[in-house]
């Protein structure tokens, strides 16, 4: 199994077999990088290319976790936005990427997981299908906690314009 991010189409769909015979098995609307594309540290864009969940975070935890540095810290509760307007929040689960290409996504100032770069769940009211993320890609929660059941450590994850 592999993933496949669509940045254009704001997608993200679930492949079997190998990248020459790969069959969809579920596509999921995601929200990316209100910047759009780009691999700077900074630069508030979602990183294109290859990459591996390098880590999976939050099993076990309830629906709508907070995550603040990877450690859960409480329950998404209704006007907590109103509280922090500007707060991209990361609820439920994370799958941490990290890049495969040397000097494209990985190493140095273009290093993805240094970036902190996730598929993570966002609040319920969250638009998805257009771009509005800080970098990482959000998905629905009941989505993601699909997701995360789905794929293992290791799995790949192909982000394309």
């Amino acid at each position: 199994m592999r993933l496949r991010i669509n940045l254009a189409n704001q997608t993200l769909c679930v492949l079997n077999g190998d990248a020459g015979r790969a069959g969809s098995r579920k596509t999921y609307p995601v929200s990316t990088a209100a910047n759009g594309p780009g691999e700077v540290d900074g630069s508030g864009c979602t990183p294109r290319g290859a990459h591996i969940i390098r880590a999976k975070i939050g099993g076990g935890q309830p629906i709508n976790t907070i995550f603040i540095g990877r450690r859960a810290c409480g329950v998404y509760q209704p006007g907590m936005r109103e509280m922090h307007p500007d707060r991209d929040w990361i609820l439920t689960r994370i799958l941490w990427l990290s890049g495969c290409q040397p000097g494209f996504n990985r190493l140095g100032r273009v290093d993805t997981m240094r970036r902190y770069i996730y598929i993570h769940g966002a609040p319920d009211d969250v638009a998805l299908g257009k771009p509005g993320s800080s970098g990482c890609i959000r998905m629905r929660n009941r989505d993601l906690l699909a997701l995360y059941d789905m794929v293992t450590v290791g799995t790949s994850v192909t982000i394309h314009a």
